[in-house]
């Protein structure tokens, strides 16, 4: 865990899913204050912070957000946290994170367990071009 930048959030993600590729790109785009580093959840640095959050890689099929040192979050509180850091539009989320946990997260597996047949799937992690390769360990 060392070489876990302190500093940053760090969104572990389905390598493999491109709905979550299409919204790592998008996060990337809006993150205009640099504030977000990407693993997948089946790389090593990925299954190292699960490990050391507690988190059962068998329980999450999807995304975590990792704040090193202050809280991590999963499934839809996940997503409402990574679009409150990003502002502008994405704030507009925020009202959906009133709702019971219990009711969001039943809408985000719906998702989550649709999502390779409704957007496919890849048969490798992505390979992030140059100019963003710092963003991901």
């Amino acid at each position: 865990m060392q070489d876990i930048p302190k500093n940053k959030k760090i969104i572990l993600f389905d390598g493999v899913c491109n709905l979550c590729d299409s919204v790592v790109q998008k996060v990337i785009k809006a993150d205009h204050k640099d504030q977000f580093r990407f693993t997948s959840l089946d790389s090593d640095k990925g299954k190292e912070i699960l490990n050391y959050i507690g988190v059962d890689r068998s329980q999450i099929d999807s995304i975590v957000l990792y704040e090193p040192g202050i809280a991590y979050y999963i499934k839809s509180q996940a997503a409402f946290k990574i679009a409150s850091h990003l502002g502008g539009w994405y704030s507009l989320l925020s009202p959906f994170s009133i709702f019971p946990k219990t009711l969001t997260d039943h809408l985000y597996d719906f998702i989550a367990k649709n999502r390779y047949k409704w957007y496919g799937k890849k048969d490798s992690c992505m390979i992030p071009d140059k100019s963003i390769t710092s963003k991901f360990f």
